[in-house]
């Protein structure tokens, strides 16, 4: 007798594939997305696709299938409208005869099975797919736009007009030729397809005989296409009208913002920067979802201890917070995630960004002008006259700011911040050159966390590997880790493009600053003294969190080494 969805959990877990822990963690996030238990397994990466579908297989006596090896024929898509395959998760796979067989994640829904029926006048014969990899396929088929090649056979050669010396190009004509429907498909194809994969950043770069354009998708970043080098001015003001630029300013430069609607409520902005280069302007546009922002804390990556010593350092009525790591490891998602706790209805927030990413209801926030003298400094000595409770402020960068922030969190105000530094102990070093005295850094500063962000595994095409012990023991592995670790690596699917990973895991290195450090920095002790001190009184350093992630199946020794430096 398969199992009902109520008893899946239970089964997964006496058949030891999954802990009880892990099961209340998946079952409220399934609660929070209303996805299926083994979608949320999958996501949080407690159970691999080819686990979960095999379990699912032997449950349900129904084959499993691999939904890569299908190339799905357009007769039959069309036989199932979009709207009932999401709504029910399944893709209809091959007809035969009066039969038609499809992937379902759950064979016993006989209400997903009566649908199709009804629609299709056919016998349904499921199969058994994890949920990831039909999503997976059900965006691959049906919300499939026009690929690059479709997109470029709408340009005729005579259409094709920029090749010259761009200070000879005609303005009027360069605005009429962004406007040419083959140009604005084909920048509408580049927006869509960097949401499709994940990217955080789209990268349009011309050289002098090459224009490419490439994605960072989890932090690595991918060529992605090479359109004709003749189309860079059109596609450059094309992107530059919809950002409400100057197209005819090309020597300097200039920064503007898109917001796309994308159905169903969701918008996305796109941050756009244009830079001149020798050859031509070089576009970069980050990808802001705030559907995707994660503001669950316990879903960030962090570990139960140094996520308790986290908490309380933000629960404290005042003093400073410092998150430190280089750009674009995630310390503005972690300041949002605490900014998003804080925030009730009797605490007044104050953030000075630069720039603002996301709108956080109830959270003022100011967006940072340099040109007009509008600077962090000037940003914090307004708040403090704003009844602050609670003030973020995006970067410290000089003396000046540092001053004010630790002068505010010494008189009863909260303050969150961040630094560029390589990890948490160096960061007192930072505040120390810039000129802030010491006696002030013990008497303000409350916490330090420094965090990196690791791949994870894709949970698509995941499989256990056999370890090396020399890398394990390389990176810090004891004897008793490396036998207990389940080390994981990503084969490479559709579902991650290949790469074997999809999505990141951020590794935290949390130092509480305590009565003992407070002395040492007093006493003028060093970054490497400072360091070994924390790491006696239970600081996890970096490359230590990266090794637990590694040992847990999350991340690969290749990516720790990648992103984390020995201790």
């Amino acid at each position: 007798m398969p199992p009902t969805t109520n008893r899946l959990g239970e089964l997964l877990v006496r058949e030891k594939l999954i802990s009880l822990q892990q099961l209340r963690s998946a079952q409220e996030e399934q609660r929070r997305t209303g996805s299926n238990l083994g979608f949320a397994l999958a996501k949080l990466g407690y159970l691999t696709d080819g686990a979960m579908t095999d379990f699912l297989s032997a449950q349900y006596k129904v084959p499993a299938v691999n939904l890569e090896e299908y190339e799905i024929d357009a007769e039959v898509l069309k036989l199932v409208p979009k709207e009932v395959a999401e709504k029910h998760r399944i893709v209809p796979l091959s007809r035969a005869g009066a039969s038609l067989i499809v992937a379902m994640a759950d064979p016993t829904n006989l209400h997903a099975i009566d649908d199709i029926k009804f629609l299709t006048a056919l016998n349904v014969e499921p199969v058994v797919a994890s949920e990831t990899s039909i999503m997976a396929t059900l965006e691959r088929y049906y919300n499939a736009g026009p690929s690059y090649d479709e997109v470029m056979a709408g340009f005729e050669e005579g259409e094709i007009a920029f090749g010259g010396d761009e200070e000879e190009v005609n303005i009027l004509e360069l605005e009429k030729a962004s406007e040419d429907a083959p140009v604005v498909r084909l920048v509408n194809m580049i927006l869509l397809n960097a949401i499709k994969k994940g990217a955080s950043d789209i990268h349009v770069e011309p050289y002098e005989k090459k224009l490419r354009v490439r994605y960072r998708v989890d932090g690595v970043l991918l060529e992605e296409m090479a359109p004709p080098l003749k189309l860079k001015a059109a596609l450059v003001s094309r992107l530059k009208i919809m950002s409400s630029l100057d197209i005819a300013e090309r020597r300097l430069p200039q920064d503007g913002r898109i917001k796309l609607k994308l159905g169903k409520g969701r918008e996305m902005d796109f941050r756009v920067s244009v830079l001149p280069t020798i050859w031509g302007e070089k576009v970069v546009l980050r990808l802001l979802d705030k559907g995707n922002l994660q503001l669950d804390m316990t879903k960030l990556g962090f570990d139960l201890g140094p996520l308790a010593d986290f908490k309380w350092a933000i629960g404290q009525p005042w003093g400073m917070v410092l998150v430190t790591g280089p750009t674009g490891s995630g310390k503005t998602t972690t300041l949002y995630s605490a900014l998003s706790e804080l925030n009730k209805t009797d605490s007044n927030i104050s953030t000075a960004e630069d720039p603002v990413e996301y709108n956080l209801h109830g959270i003022n926030q100011v967006q940072m002008h340099e040109e007009i003298g509008l600077n962090f400094a000037m940003s914090l000595r307004s708040f403090l006259r704003q009844d602050p409770d609670i003030i973020m402020v995006g970067e410290i960068r000089d003396f000046e700011t540092a001053e004010i922030a630790v002068k505010a969190a010494l008189t009863g105000h909260l303050v969150l911040s961040t630094l560029h530094t390589n990890d948490a102990p160096s960061t007192i070093s930072r505040l120390l050159n810039m000129g802030v005295e010491p006696f002030l850094i013990t008497a303000s500063v409350n916490l330090v966390l420094a965090q990196r962000l690791a791949r994870r595994v894709c949970s698509g095409c995941a499989e256990p590997v056999a370890a090396d012990p020399k890398v394990l023991a390389d990176l810090g592995f004891t004897p008793e880790m490396m036998a207990s670790a389940k080390l994981m690596k990503g084969k490479g699917c559709k579902i991650c493009n290949n790469s074997g990973y999809k999505g990141r895991v951020a590794l935290y290195e949390v130092m509480r600053f305590t009565d003992n450090l407070r002395e040492m920095v007093l006493q003028g002790a060093s970054t490497a003294e400072l360091k070994a001190a924390a790491i006696k009184q239970g600081m996890i350093t970096l490359r230590a969190a990266g090794n637990m992630k590694i040992a847990q199946g999350v991340t690969t020794p290749e990516e720790v080494l990648r992103v984390t430096m020995s201790d």
